[in-house]
Parts: structure tokens; sequence; C-alpha cells
């Protein structure tokens, strides 16, 4: 796979993450854990290979400047900017309910989850409406 290659892959895994937990979401919500949770650990590992290959990809390329100056421009930034502050600070709050999780701290779970989940699914899916007007558009 080429390097150029990398930006796509890394849509496609933003979207499958985004998927992976809305059907966690709904699996829970339903009261199917066990489902829940391999919906969940599936878009941890997930996101963590869209990371590792996000980081590899900006390591090769740098910065990818958004090439339209047109109304755009704005809109792009006004979604890149909350993505990358969020994306940033949702690391370690991921990290935090995925250990209380396997620790069965449920409440406390629960509790920090119903903060991350939406942020975590907007990062994903604002990712890839990142992707398209910076590839697509």
């Amino acid at each position: 796979m080429d390097v150029q290659n990398l930006p796509t892959l890394n849509a496609v895994l933003n979207s499958i993450s985004a998927f992976l937990l809305i059907f966690g979401y709904l699996n829970i919500r339903s009261g199917r854990i066990q489902q829940h949770r391999a919906f969940m650990i599936s878009a941890l590992i997930t996101s963590a290979l869209f990371l590792t290959s996000y980081l590899f990809y900006h390591q090769q390329v740098g910065s990818v400047p958004y090439p339209h100056h047109d109304w755009t421009r704005t809109l792009y930034f006004t979604i890149l900017i909350p993505h990358i502050i969020l994306a940033a600070l949702m690391v370690p709050f991921i990290i935090t309910i995925v250990i209380l999780a396997f620790r069965e701290k449920f409440a406390t779970h629960r509790k920090i989850a119903r903060w991350v989940f939406p942020v975590w699914l907007f990062v994903s899916v604002s990712g890839v409406v990142i992707y398209v007007m910076l590839y697509i558009l």
C-alpha cells in the first residue's frame, strides 16, 4: 500500500469505528452486554489502527493544507479545530473507560462513558467529513 492511500484507509477506519460505536451503544441500551463488549472492543481496535495509520501518514507527508479558498474553508476549520482538540482529549478518557469496564467498575464506567461516547462518535464522523473535504471535494 502506498502512503498516498492512507487517507482513504483512515476514513474507512473512522467510518467503521463510528458504526461499531453506534452498534455498541444500541446493544448496551438493549441489555446485550456481551455484544456491547464485542462492538466496543472492535471500535477500540479500529480506532487504534486509525491512529497508528494517521500518525504514520503525517510523519511521512507532514501537514496537508486545505486546498480551497472559498466559503468551505471556514466550514472546514470549524469542523477541524474541535475535531483535533477532542481527538487529543479522548485518548486518556477512552483508556479510562476501557480499564473501568475490564475491572467491572460499571457505575463509574457508565458515568464517564455517557460523555465519552458522543465525543468519540463526533471525532470518528468528523474525521470522515474532514477527509471528504480535504481529499474528495
